[in-house]
């Protein structure tokens, strides 16, 4: 039993690292790899119910289309320095 709890362990932790070297490759954010032009989000509702930290997205220049990491949305500049308007 001792084996076949090991050899699970093994399978699973090569599975973890696959995954995870896998998503560190994928690129990141909204820029084309290709030609570091912003591309258009292919919209599907199973895939984003799926995978979350994950999108689809297409380039209008050069046709590139594939999956990319998805960045969390920043403040601008303006909106970090937009007041609170007092109520």
């Amino acid at each position: 039993m001792l084996v076949v709890l090991v050899l699970l362990a093994t399978v699973l932790l090569r599975v973890a690292i696959i995954t995870a070297v896998a998503y560190l490759l994928l690129p990141r954010g909204a820029a084309c790899p290709h030609c570091n032009i912003d591309m258009l989000a292919i919209r599907n509702r199973f895939f984003d119910l799926l995978v979350p930290a994950l999108q689809r997205r297409w380039c209008v220049e050069c046709g590139w289309n594939g999956i990319v990491r998805r960045m969390q949305r920043t403040p601008s500049r303006t909106e970090a320095r937009r007041p609170l308007i007092p109520s």
